[in-house]
């Protein structure tokens, strides 16, 4: 199982390339070298894959009934703008601009990496959200995990 943690500020060029950190390399390893799609992410902004994670999910979405429409119009939603890309010779993305813009990355950028994909977010963007954090997380972290079946009662999970 694919799971990737950090958080990254980067920068990049005129050009739409990224270089991406040297641990986030590191923890990609040999799924760097099967390549990459990057699409939309369901807020503004971008979702980087590995190509392994991307099949596991177009595996699921393939599954879905196509004669049901709200699936169909998931589908192109989902699949608009998806772009496969691969490292160059200097650990480099090149980023389509039509996703860039989507996403208003300028020059500063956020890359967001957790489970198995990677989000990428304008650094004053992923700011903004952040700085809006709720009061209650505690609340919303109750309402989200407080009755997982993994979990004891209480939230926490068992250890023996």
């Amino acid at each position: 199982m694919i799971q990737f943690l950090g958080e990254y500020t980067c920068k990049i060029d005129a050009k739409g390339r990224l270089r991406l950190p040297s641990p986030l390399l590191k923890q990609l390893g040999e799924l760097a070298s099967d390549g990459f799609v990057l699409n939309r992410g369901f807020e503004k902004c971008l979702v980087l894959y590995p190509r392994l994670a991307w099949n596991v999910i177009s595996n699921d979405i393939q599954k879905l009934n196509q004669y049901v429409k709200k699936n169909r119009d998931f589908v192109r939603y989902f699949f608009r703008g998806a772009t496969e890309l691969d490292l160059d010779g200097n650990s480099r993305l090149l980023f389509p601009r039509t996703l860039l813009d989507y996403a208003q990355v300028d020059k500063e950028l956020v890359l967001f990496a957790y489970f198995d994909k990677i989000e990428i977010w304008s650094k004053a963007s992923y700011d903004a959200l952040l700085n809006n954090e709720p009061g209650d997380f505690d609340v919303l972290a109750e309402e989200v995990m407080g009755d997982m079946k993994t979990g004891n009662k209480d939230g926490g999970v068992e250890l023996s």
